[in-house]
């Protein structure tokens, strides 16, 4: 447990609010009934931290040659990251929301500069928004920071009372909200910013984003009932208008004034001289110019409602023909690994080292592949939440995408094994799919420190071999611990073993594992490949 916020814990907390916000991302996309059913409440959070946790690691990746990034450096990364990349009406409010708490984070990390800090984050977020509505994350983010002013005198005592007062104030949003309680769910904005609280605690209380990060207690209605999202309706505006605007602070009076008169859901967030701004308005045009006459705006996104609505599935409704151009996308680190999914037919986007690609690369990828039928193979667990930010973007610019969430690269070299551009896209990426299931993989490590894992206590350089993304087998040697994984593995039945050597594995390794594969499995067949990857010595893949 943590007594003082420091920069590796605002590190930590922007990295297990995203991969919260990952795992609520759809969850909360379908909870989105206000302002706009339109529901992207989910990605657009997602989107925001991920900008916002870049910012930070980016000061991390690169720190000069100064000394290591402060709190108060970090938290105003932290800010700067999440009101760059905002989306969305409930982005902008938690950007601001999280540009308060950095203000007084700056003041320092103990437990009376957390409460002051998610005071003034609620605040903040107040002041944003042109007419707060109870019953939505503002709500969420004030009954945090009243409890948390309550709270106990230490860190952890602040933050795991803020995240519980989130949570039990979701929990009655609808009886704040009526169209919340008409469709029998919970506020999507709010049940973000207690995924982000959740994150906060954890930080605090010392876990780390390593492996899959389990969601909070789940979180419903004070009643419930049966969801019915509806459209919106005729009276609605029909556009939402997002931009960066570069002004100076006393411009922007007069821009609420104008932007308030255009249409509703304002929220303007930011300050020295860099804000973001959001409305839903019926004169998209007139959105922007307010803008000009403030300052500069640049990055301005314009979604039609009804159209993004009607996207989805269009393609079919048009009748366009059954063999459209089709593109795998494939997701691998090691050049060998590249070569190998290119010559199978994939496009390859690399991932570098420790940093796995974000949803606006994966976005960046697919759209260069130019296809209008993708299959994505991601070979990352840590990549189905950008996947699936990224997936639905394109979705909505007319791209049907299957994400397939192949876990290591064995399993994807065995979809791309299956594929046929030539069948039917659902066809395809069934067979993918089922080849990619039918795949048990393995990996060995080495061990950097000492853990707790499942077969045991491991300490630094120890072999570590993980099945199916478990530690089970611990030892000195990259030869014994290989040997292991495979009996383990060849005891449940397979045919064929794939081993993909990474950078540096030593001599005679594959050919060691291959000979004691047949020495018990003379059946088996074996292949091997120089994959180069950096994060492993060795892949096993057993079919």
């Amino acid at each position: 447990m943590l007594h003082t916020l420091d920069a590796p814990a605002v590190r930590s907390w922007c990295q297990l609010a995203l991969r919260a916000l990952g795992q609520a991302r759809e969850e909360i996309d379908a909870l989105n009934v206000y302002p706009v059913p339109d529901g992207d409440t989910g990605t657009n959070l997602y989107l925001t931290v991920e900008s916002a946790a870049a910012e930070v690691e980016s000061r991390f990746a690169d720190p000069g040659p100064g000394p290591a990034p402060g709190l108060a450096e970090t938290a105003r990364a932290m800010a700067r990251g999440a009101l760059v990349g905002a989306r969305g009406n409930s982005g902008v409010i938690l950007a601001q929301w999280l540009r308060g708490a950095a203000e007084k984070l700056a003041d320092g990390g103990g437990a009376e500069q957390l409460r002051a800090a998610l005071q003034r984050a609620s605040d903040a977020a107040y002041q944003a928004v042109a007419e707060p509505v109870e019953g939505t994350l503002l709500t969420v983010a004030r009954t945090a920071a009243r409890e948390a002013g309550r709270a106990g005198d230490g860190l952890g005592q602040v933050a795991e009372a803020a995240y519980r007062a989130a949570r039990e104030a979701l929990r009655h949003t609808p009886e704040q909200l009526a169209v919340l309680a008409e469709n029998g769910v919970v506020d999507a904005g709010g049940r973000g910013l207690v995924a982000v609280l959740g994150a906060l605690a954890d930080a605090v209380a010392g876990h780390q984003p390593m492996g899959p990060v389990a969601l909070r207690e789940d979180v419903r209605p004070a009643g419930g009932c049966e969801l019915h999202v509806r459209p919106p309706g005729p009276g609605h505006p029909a556009f939402e208008v997002i931009y960066l605007l570069d002004a100076p602070d006393e411009a922007l009076p007069a821009l609420r004034t104008r932007l308030g008169a255009l249409g509703d859901s304002l929220v303007v967030g930011g300050g020295d001289g860099l804000w973001n701004v959001h409305v839903h308005v019926d004169d998209a045009g007139a959105a922007v110019e307010a803008g000009v006459e403030a300052g500069r705006p640049h990055q301005i996104r314009i979604t039609h409602f009804a159209e993004a609505a009607a996207r989805s599935g269009a393609a079919a409704d048009r009748g366009e023909p059954e063999r459209p151009v089709r593109a795998v996308l494939s997701v691998v680190s090691g050049e060998g690994l590249a070569e190998l999914c290119e010559q199978a037919g994939a496009v390859v986007l690399h991932a570098e080292p420790g940093r796995p690609p974000a949803s606006a690369e994966l976005t960046a990828a697919v759209r260069r592949a130019a296809a209008r039928e993708v299959v994505l193979l991601l070979n990352d667990p840590e990549l189905r939440a950008a996947a699936g930010a990224a997936a639905d973007q394109l979705r909505e610019e007319g791209v049907r995408i299957a994400v397939l969430p192949t876990r290591s690269p064995v399993q994807g070299l065995a979809a791309l094994a299956v594929h046929e551009a030539g069948r039917r896209f659902d066809e395809d990426v069934v067979a993918m799919t089922s080849a990619a299931g039918a795949t048990r993989y393995a990996e060995l490590a080495v061990a950097e420190g000492e853990s707790w894992t499942m077969a045991g206590v491991c300490q630094a350089g120890d072999v570590l071999g993980l099945i199916d993304g478990d530690v089970a087998v611990i030892g000195a040697g990259l030869a014994e611990v290989g040997g292991s994984v495979l009996d383990r593995m060849l005891g449940g039945g397979g045919e064929l073993v794939t081993l993909i050597l990474g950078e540096g594995a030593p001599e005679g390794l594959a050919e060691g594992l291959v000979a004691h594969a047949r020495h018990s499995r003379p059946e088996v067949d074996a292949v091997v490949f120089h994959g180069g990857q950096e994060s492993a010595p060795l892949l096993i893949g057993v079919e």
